[in-house]
């Protein structure tokens, strides 16, 4: 090799290296790309069953001087509920929503029993058939708590607090032996509600998660219209349904956005 080239080879080198700590510094400053994050908002709609109880009926003439008592002191069946809801993820522990709740109609039935034999001019012994209907809206604000994040899947606990639109309807009172009875009007009444929740979100993807979920609902109480006699006389009351309550479960998606 002449010296030209020599020279030549050795200056290419030397450039090379020279180049190659500005190559590395262009590599070390690239843009870093990053990940889209969701907003905290979700949207979230929920089907369920409700399954109701009752502390009992509560009427003036439930109580007299007659041996007076219930074979069956009132239950509802089960029923369809459907909710809808706007909320707040705050961060990966805490999340809040509202939601607004329709507790499909939902058949009561109650029996009494009382025997008057002990009472001046009684005799009579029999029973009364009750049914009614009853259906309610339902408002909460609740706030959770989301537990950890295990394979996509997250258990949560939860509290709401609002308010529950209670009416009862197609109220019957038949008494077989005595072909009497009475009935009284629907009626509304808006109570002081609460629930308690647990259940588990699973991420479906990025933005949905599938939830299923129950709750513990107290709706307070409910009543009827002016309940009558057959015979069109009545008391100026209403039959009242005390402390109303649910287990319920649900089934629901939840969408980010």
């Amino acid at each position: 090799m002449s010296a030209f080239n020599k020279y030549a080879a050795l200056s290419a080198a030397l450039l090379c290296l020279g180049a190659a700590p500005a190559f590395a510094a262009d590599i070390q400053e690239a843009p870093i790309v990053e990940v889209e994050q969701f907003g905290g908002w979700y949207l979230r709609g929920d089907l369920g069953m409700s399954n109701q109880r009752l502390k009992g009926l509560s009427y003036s003439a439930f109580s007299g001087p007659e041996d007076f008592g219930w074979n069956n002191d009132g239950e509802f069946d089960a029923g369809m509920t459907g909710q809808i809801g706007v909320g707040y993820q705050f961060n990966d522990w805490l999340r809040a929503d509202v939601t607004a709740q329709y507790r499909g109609k939902t058949d009561f039935s109650a029996q009494d029993y009382y025997d008057t034999d002990g009472v001046p001019g009684g005799g009579d012994n029999g029973t009364n058939d009750y049914s009614a209907k009853k259906s309610e809206w339902l408002f909460l604000a609740n706030a959770y708590a989301d537990l950890g994040t295990y394979a996509g899947i997250t258990p949560y606990l939860g509290a709401g607090i609002g308010a529950s639109r209670n009416t009862i309807s197609g109220f019957r009172d038949v008494n077989v032996v005595t072909n009497g009875g009475g009935y009284a009007a629907s009626e509304s009444e808006w109570n002081l509600a609460w629930a308690l929740h647990a259940g588990v979100g699973i991420k479906a993807t990025e933005r949905m998660t599938i939830d299923l979920g129950y709750s513990y609902v107290d709706l307070g109480d409910a009543k009827t219209g002016t309940f009558y006699n057959n015979n069109g006389s009545n008391r100026g009351e209403s039959v009242k349904f005390k402390d109303i309550t649910s287990h319920d479960f649900k089934l629901g998606v939840r969408y980010a956005f």
